[in-house]
This record gives structure tokens, sequence and C-alpha cells, in this order.
């Protein structure tokens, strides 16, 4: 399970990537999670972020899922007309 940082705005966005690239790169299996739980500060980069860690994760063949998302960042979701790009992990 890949894991997001407390904080991800802009300023972090590109770290984080980086990181989430890294951990997609090292697993195995036919999906990817990403753990949203201790994501407290976070902007529109936040998706952004996201939507590029399921391309990729897509790219692979693997299915992508959010385990975690807060509500304020699913409601920006929403707003933006992502949210069912980014499907609750069970």
């Amino acid at each position: 399970m890949l894991v997001l940082p407390s904080r991800l705005t802009h300023d972090e966005a590109s770290a984080c990537m980086r990181m989430l690239q890294q951990g997609l790169a090292g697993q195995s299996g036919s999906a990817t999670v990403v753990d949203a739980s201790a994501l407290a500060q976070f902007d529109s980069s936040a998706l952004a972020v996201l939507l590029e860690c399921r391309r990729e994760s897509s790219a692979m063949g693997r299915g992508f899922a959010v385990k975690g998302l807060s509500p304020r960042l699913r409601e920006l979701a929403t707003l933006y007309g992502i949210a069912g790009l980014l499907p609750a992990a069970p």
C-alpha cells in the first residue's frame, strides 16, 4: 500500500509523486491502493497526484483505489467531476 503524507500542496506535489512512482515500481499485485488517511493539509494538487498515480497504475495493468479519503477531499473531487476516478478501497 502506498501512503500519502499529512501535507500535500503544490509545494510537496512533485516530491510526493516521485515517492509514489518509486512505490509503484516496487509493488506487485493486481491493484494499487493509496492510503490517504494521514492527509490533513491539501489543495487541488493532491487530486492531481492521485490522478497521476491512477494513470501510472493503469498503465501497469493494475486497478486503483484510495483508502481513507477525507470528506473534504472527496467534495473537492466531486466539484471537479473526478470523484468516480478515485474509488474507495474496501
